[in-house]
């Protein structure tokens, strides 16, 4: 009910008095908030990590008893320098991460904006009215155009209106918790995006430099094969060899050299790639071959109960959980009435002249409450959206936490296999070069046939690719490790 006095007039006594008494009990009530309390919902975590550390990750372990978490700049655990000044370049320059870093800051002005509400509004709307009146109106008549009964009238006011919604049930200020959930949960986006972004980067670097030893080995098989085509063009010139054994040789040359140029298009794939990741066209960038000959380092493994703490894909679930059940308490207090205060102060003259004197100034105060009676099931409605929206937070919450599990155990599987996979290969290509070198013996003293030469020779290449095959795996489920267990991130970096 707003009290007010026609044309701004004084208020009366009994009208102060209630608006006094509105104030007090706005002030009182602010401190009520309805809807649920948010309480972070458990979550299936496991004590301990199903999949056994590798072997090497063990003697690190040993040797560093205290350091159980990665930390920092992630990518400084492979010693390799270039691969550091490409990471560097992923915050600054990586259009993806730009894109989420502005997305932050948007949500962060969000707070702003929600926090306003607490506040009253101020607002200013000068005006100067020329009016004329009708000469042919009654005594006591009044015109629908002007305020005078005729004549040219003219009306100069300054006003300054003031409003302000109590927040009797606390929806703004859930509105103001859920803004900067909101805002928590977009920089836990940024951080798991600035994490995807730098892992990927790391993935097509150790590819790339895998498909450079690829390389190098097809470019040493290539020169391996020329000198056995000289070979056997020469025993087919001393009548030893048959032609069928030169065209086999050729056959064989000519497919590792169709294997070698093979290779420079996934290369070149990988290195535009990098390029795009670090900001750059892929004009712009090239990257020495440099075949890869690094193994996995041991990458320090937390307790899983810590998982939770260290993915930021999984705060980010968290925070939007938190924004969720704000939203439930917003619809909620939909419910009660809601309870404002108008107020207006200025100056009105007829005359310019007059117009800042203090005869000319006008005022009126009054509070106001409104209610809805009847929306047939909208608040209810909204309520139910509000809660649903809620539990399917929940679920997507548990969902991360339980594909965070999937992922560390995933890659620990797949370090400690790959691990034995490299040995076992290792031995494989010991056992094909020892196995080549008995077969070319017995084929040039004419024991051998030249098919048994290129069994050889075809399994000591297959066990050489295969090695740089694993080996490369193993860099990528050591760069996929690290970013299932978060890359050294933690929920105490979230902004406050």
């Amino acid at each position: 009910m707003t009290i007010r006095d026609p044309k701004w007039g004084r208020l009366p006594a009994c009208g102060g008095l209630s608006v006094r008494l509105f104030l007090a009990s706005a002030i009182l009530l602010t401190s009520c908030r309805v809807g649920p309390n948010y309480k972070t919902p458990p979550a299936p975590v496991p004590p301990a990590f199903k999949e056994p550390l590798p072997e090497s990750f063990k003697e690190w372990k040993q040797a560093h008893p205290g350091d159980d978490v990665l930390r920092g700049k992630w990518w400084e655990i492979y010693h390799d320098a270039a691969l550091n000044r490409l990471e560097e370049q992923v915050d600054i320059s990586n259009q993806n991460v730009l894109a989420a870093e502005a997305s932050y800051r948007q949500a962060v002005a969000a707070i702003r904006v929600a926090r306003s509400g607490l506040f009253p509004t101020v607002d200013a709307t000068p005006q100067m009215t020329v009016s004329h009146g009708s000469s042919n109106l009654g005594n006591g008549e009044v015109s629908s155009v002007s305020t005078s009964r005729s004549g040219t009238f003219t009306d100069y006011i300054l006003p300054f209106g003031l409003s302000w919604t109590a927040d009797i049930w606390g929806s703004i200020r859930r509105g103001i918790t859920a803004a900067r959930a909101t805002a928590q949960a977009s920089a836990a986006d940024l951080a798991n995006a600035k994490l995807s972004y730098q892992t990927t980067l790391a993935e097509d670097y150790f590819e790339m430099h895998g498909l450079d030893a690829s390389q190098k080995l097809l470019t040493e098989t290539v020169a391996a094969y020329q000198q056995f085509l000289d070979l056997t063009e020469f025993r087919y010139k001393s009548g030893v060899a048959s032609e069928a054994d030169v065209a086999a040789a050729k056959t064989q040359l000519d497919t590792a050299r169709a294997s070698l140029v093979d290779v420079g298009v996934s290369r070149a794939q990988y290195e535009h790639a990098i390029a795009v990741l670090t900001g750059k066209p892929p004009a712009e960038f090239s990257a020495e071959p440099v075949p890869l000959t690094a193994t996995p380092p041991p990458v320090p493994i937390a307790l899983p109960s810590e998982l939770l703490e260290r993915r930021p894909d999984i705060a980010a679930a968290e925070r939007t959980m938190a924004a969720a059940n704000e939203q439930i308490g917003i619809t909620k207090a939909a419910y009660y009435p809601t309870i404002s205060l108008s107020a207006s102060a200025g100056l009105e003259s007829s005359s310019i002249l007059n117009l800042l004197n203090w005869p000319s100034r006008v005022w009126s105060l009054g509070p106001q409450a409104a209610e809805t009676l009847l929306d047939f099931g909208k608040r209810a409605g909204q309520v139910q959206e509000a809660q649903n929206a809620y539990d399917a937070a929940v679920a997507n919450y548990r969902q991360a936490v339980l594909t965070a599990f999937q992922g560390v155990e995933d890659n620990l599987a797949a370090l400690r296999i790959l691990e034995h996979e490299y040995s076992v290969n290792q031995q494989a290509i010991v056992d094909a070069q020892e196995s080549l070198r008995v077969t070319m013996d017995q084929y040039k003293s004419g024991v051998a046939t030249y098919l048994q030469v290129l069994t050889a020779q075809a399994a000591l290449l297959s066990a050489q690719s295969g090695a740089i095959t694993v080996l490369t795996r193993r860099m990528s489920a050591s760069v996929l490790l690290v970013q299932a267990l978060g890359g050294g991130w933690s929920t105490a970096e979230l902004p406050k």
